[in-house]
């Protein structure tokens, strides 16, 4: 999910982040917790007043409700997605 930066606070910790650069240019810094690795966080230079968060490592990640599925081409034939949701084949935008 995506959030505004400007509204995001970190409450404790620091990830460490590794970007990694498109060939178009653009990079994706993705934020990792120190302690065991969980992916928590991905910065995007397209949208940088946007930070993304994985749901699932919210205290509470029922109230997240999808509003989409990306990257469906390569989706994997077990993978679930609800019918009711808009798709896009790649990343949006």
């Amino acid at each position: 999910m995506f959030v505004p930066v400007a509204g995001f606070a970190l409450l404790r910790g620091e990830p460490r982040y590794y970007q990694r650069q498109h060939d178009d240019g653009r990079t994706i810094d993705r934020g990792f917790c120190l302690d065991c690795g969980t992916p928590l966080f991905a910065r995007l230079s397209r949208f940088p007043e946007l930070i993304g968060i994985r749901a699932g490592t919210l205290d509470d990640p029922s109230w997240f409700k999808p509003q989409f599925d990306f990257w469906t081409a390569s989706a994997q034939p077990w993978d679930f997605m609800n019918p009711d949701l808009q798709k896009f084949e790649r990343q949006r935008g």
